[in-house]
């Protein structure tokens, strides 16, 4: 699996300052910090803005994670004191100007802002499909920085970026970033892959818009994110009919990882008029199952999205004889999220998919009742043959 839009605006006066404190409202002090809301989708980050600083909490920010908070203060060195020191958080300078990024979503939401040139490391650079990174790789202004156990830590003290934007899949991934807390690397963990709500991972842009000063700018792009999806969602609701059944996935050595009823995946196809084999199943974490209690359910699937690493029927047919006697795959409906990848791998379904999943959306519902959109080309997609 690849490793892989914001917070409503707060109208101000037009005579306040114009600065990173665009958006950002006189709550009161430090002393007595209320939990941040105002998020429309996104469940794993607040942001509080006060007078000259932001706290951003990211909560449980790993698979498995309960009560777990972690508090930031984004101070404006420019009209901030720049001298806060709570003792529940970690302060960071805003607008950042040199970011580490251990996952291609985060680049493409740093690129949707136009700040794309502050990147200076990124984990799993063949990753990245993103244009501009790419020609900022190429000219090696953008460094492999690993993964985990396999991170350059040498190589990120020379970077010395004013923090690096990771993520964990589980409560191990603590014991490697602390050990670049202990050389005085700041670490910021992003939750977005947590999101339940497609809007919701689009949704932490805001966070990013927050990092680099440009909120306004990130609510723009979120709100036009927003209603593309809708409108979508809505032509899909207004045109009604019979819900197709969707499978998911492609076993895996000797297990079938299947997504819950209440995953990220499980929301695109409800909205886009699918009804997912798996919806009534609610979990926190994908749950292996053998092939046989899989393919019992799968014989009742109209179409088949997202085979894995799958580039054909046959190999699909390949990982078991079993699977080609299914119906979908007899009539061959069966749609891969490869339509955007590059030769090394990168697939922009996880990046600008991330930033519009509108146009996710519009591609499942394309699939799934050919009678919408039609002449419209697919995004991410492709039919396997």
């Amino acid at each position: 699996m690849t490793r892989h839009l914001l917070y409503l605006s707060i109208l101000l006066p037009i005579t306040m300052l114009i600065s990173c404190r665009n958006g950002i409202v006189n709550n009161g002090n430090a002393g007595n910090l209320p939990a941040g809301t105002g998020n429309r989708y996104a469940s794993h980050f607040s942001l509080t803005r006060y007078d000259h600083y932001t706290v951003l909490d990211i909560i449980d920010p790993w698979q498995g994670a309960s009560g777990v908070r972690h508090r930031w203060y984004l101070v404006d060195k420019e009209n901030g004191d720049g001298h806060i020191t709570p003792e529940d958080g970690r302060v960071v300078v805003v607008p950042v100007k040199n970011i580490v990024c251990m996952s291609a979503t985060h680049v493409a939401m740093i690129s949707a802002l136009g700040m794309a040139g502050t990147i200076t490391g990124v984990s799993g650079i063949d990753l990245v499909y993103d244009p501009v990174v790419r020609e900022l790789v190429d000219k090696g202004l953008v460094k492999e920085v690993g993964y985990e156990e396999s991170i350059n830590r040498e190589l990120l003290v020379r970077l010395s970026p004013d923090l690096i934007i990771s993520y964990g899949i589980g409560g191990e991934s603590v014991a490697h970033y602390s050990k670049l807390d202990e050389l005085g690397l700041r670490f910021l963990y992003n939750a977005e892959y947590l999101e339940q709500e497609p809007l919701g991972k689009a949704e932490w842009i805001m966070v990013f818009g927050a990092l680099f000063c440009l909120g306004e700018k990130a609510d723009s792009i979120f709100r036009a994110s927003e209603a593309e999806y809708i409108k979508i969602r809505d032509e899909v609701t207004k045109k009604g009919g019979k819900r197709p059944a969707v499978l998911l996935g492609l076993p895996w050595r000797d297990s079938w990882f299947i997504s819950p009823g209440n995953s990220y995946i499980s929301r695109l196809i409800e909205d886009a008029g699918g009804e997912y084999l798996w919806k009534d199943v609610i979990s926190e974490l994908s749950m292996p199952m053998n092939l046989e209690n899989v393919y019992t359910r799968a014989v009742t699937a109209d179409y088949w999205l997202n085979p894995g690493t799958a580039e054909s029927l046959a190999q699909i047919s390949s990982t078991d004889p079993r699977l080609s006697s299914l119906k979908v795959f007899r009539r061959g409906n069966i749609y891969s999220n490869n339509g955007r990848v590059t030769i090394s791998g990168a697939n922009d379904y996880w990046e600008l998919g991330s930033v519009r999943p509108g146009l996710i959306l519009k591609d499942i519902a394309s699939i799934l009742d050919e009678e919408l959109f039609t002449g419209d080309s697919l995004v991410f997609y492709r039919k396997l043959k």
